[in-house]
């Protein structure tokens, strides 16, 4: 099959709200700006009841998209990515050395005389992905079994090296370079915490879905009956949680605009970079497209809710830190939503792959 074959394919098997997610993105964006702009007390209101230090609302949209993707991995395959080592070892490099370098740059080059942004975009840096990412992922036909052993590698090195980078990245490092410091003490319980949250509780729940659906029915109807009813809740939940953090921070991204603008620079040159550089590492070191996918955008993305929650804890709700942190994945939305469209044109580069494409599951819609 040619691949403009293939593309019109993959077209054709989107659902409504699949094909036109960029116009729901932007749709969502504005009504959340709207209702923080217009209506008195709301940010306050809906950051009153936190979970890991985000909103409750927001912490429930992130729950309810994060739950059907982990439903439709073949968790029978995990063992054959874990011994890729083409794939493992060029995303820890990219996640845990060049991403964190990469925006301490960024930081510094574009807002050096804004210490408490440039702090919050260093925080960005070191959340390394483990939620959205794997919407995106789905929806740029990446290698989903890969997108969950990657995205739980982060999560453990996220547990383990978090703090001690935030030590490097905002002390050690730029008082060897002679600029000036900051500090950030983070419990590595809180960062444990956001993981079990936000990871293992849909990976859990999708686990355990996919287990009692096969057995207590077949493989053939988990895939063509249950899993077609709960894989809309993915974007019901993305579109929930684009709302609700524009909502919150609705009077402050539309009250300083010229500040949104100066964080957003570093983002989208960081997010253009990662993504198209680990792209082309992957095509260089011979992945086949979906892997090389999920390469890019693992390495691309990152864990905005830890990020968020920790610019909270460590430097107050109304601080430049925390809408650093918030500014984030507002940018990060809209732009990984255009290289999903990116990553399916890209597939004409890939025609020659170095091992067999995996067998299609058929939870796989």
């Amino acid at each position: 099959m040619s691949t403009a074959a293939a593309e019109g394919n993959v077209a054709g098997r989107l659902s409504f709200v699949d094909r036109y997610l960029a116009v729901w993105i932007l749709a969502a964006m504005a009504v959340g700006l709207g209702l923080g702009r217009l209506v008195p007390g709301l940010g306050e209101a809906l950051s009153r009841v936190t979970v890991t230090g985000l909103s409750l609302p927001i912490a429930v949209g992130l729950l309810v998209m994060m739950y059907p993707v982990p439903a439709k991995v073949g968790y029978d395959r995990l063992g054959t990515v874990v011994r890729d080592r083409r794939l493992l070892l060029p995303s820890l490099l990219l996640n845990w050395i060049v991403g964190p370098a990469l925006m301490f740059a960024l930081a510094w080059l574009f807002l050096p005389d804004l210490p408490a942004y440039r702090t919050g975009l260093i925080i960005v840096g070191l959340a390394r992905c483990i939620a959205m990412v794997i919407i995106w992922n789905d929806l740029a036909r990446g290698h989903r079994e890969a997108a969950a052993v990657l995205v739980a590698l982060n999560s453990v090195f996220q547990v383990i090296a978090f703090s001690a980078l935030g030590w490097f990245y905002l002390s050690v490092l730029p008082g060897r370079l002679g600029l000036e410091r900051a500090g950030l003490d983070v419990p590595v319980w809180q960062i444990t915490r956001s993981v079990l949250v936000f990871l293992g509780i849909p990976l859990a729940a999708g686990y355990l879905t996919r287990r009692i659906g096969e057995r207590t029915k077949s493989r053939a109807w988990y895939g063509s009956t249950l899993i077609p009813r709960i894989g809309p809740l993915a974007l019901y939940g993305l579109l929930f949680t684009v709302v609700v953090l524009f909502a919150l921070q609705g009077d402050a991204i539309t009250s300083r605009p010229l500040d949104v603008a100066r964080i957003a620079l570093p983002l989208l040159a960081y997010f253009a970079v990662m993504w198209a550089g680990s792209m082309a590492l992957g095509r260089a070191v011979g992945l086949d497209h979906p892997r090389a996918t999920t390469l890019a955008f693992t390495a691309a993305g990152n864990n905005f809710e830890l990020a968020i929650a920790v610019a909270i804890a460590t430097f107050g709700a109304s601080s430049g830190q925390a809408l650093a942190g918030v500014v984030g994945p507002l940018i990060e939305v809209p732009v990984l939503i255009g290289l999903v469209h990116v990553a399916l044109y890209a597939r004409r580069y890939f025609t020659a792959p170095a091992a067999p494409a995996p067998q299609e599951d058929p939870a796989r819609v």
